[in-house]
């Protein structure tokens, strides 16, 4: 996955030089550059990480609804590598898209809702592996822990998105009648 992440990178920049210089809905040059990375690295930063996840395996499906159960259990037989590469692996998959869609759509600015955004994206995608029976694990806790992941790189964009504090400007004195 590596590999094919590193040679989409030249076809990303492509796509992104092309938006930014053909792009007709931003007010400035600034906002359409700004825009167009907030999209190509959303895309890029999500799809391979979906592809692998909605990849078939050899076995049964499995679901588990009760939340924190799947991550109480999830050191029972596996070593501490394992575990970590299944956390960290389950906060990087909708990081991309926390990080950045707040940048491309303010509306989405706050963790909260970034937080929410991660979790419908991740809910979406457990759904679709246990319809389209992939023999995946689909569990609550990949779904708290995709939308954590997305808040998390929300936070780490935050200076891009927040609001600066403006000092308020003083009204002109009206003349007296």
């Amino acid at each position: 996955m590596l590999a094919a992440t590193a040679a989409a990178v030249p076809f990303a920049v492509l796509v992104t030089v092309l938006l930014a210089r053909f792009r007709r809905d931003a007010p400035t040059p600034a906002q359409a550059w700004r825009r167009s990375l907030a999209e190509v690295a959303m895309v890029a930063g999500t799809v391979p990480w979906t592809w692998m996840i909605l990849t078939p395996l050899d076995a049964p499906r499995r679901v588990d609804l009760v939340p924190l159960h799947d991550l109480a259990h999830l050191p029972d037989g596996s070593s501490a590598g394992e575990v970590a590469v299944q956390v960290v692996g389950n906060l990087l998959v909708f990081a991309a898209l926390g990080c950045f869609a707040p940048v491309r759509w303010p509306a989405l600015a706050g963790v909260g809702r970034l937080f929410l955004l991660g979790a419908a994206a991740s809910a979406t995608v457990e759904t679709l592996q246990y319809a389209l029976r992939l023999g995946r694990f689909s569990t609550v806790d990949d779904v708290l822990l995709n939308a954590t992941g997305a808040a998390l790189a929300g936070l780490l964009s935050r200076p891009w998105w927040a609001h600066r504090r403006v000092a308020p400007v003083a009204a002109p004195a009206t003349p007296p009648r």
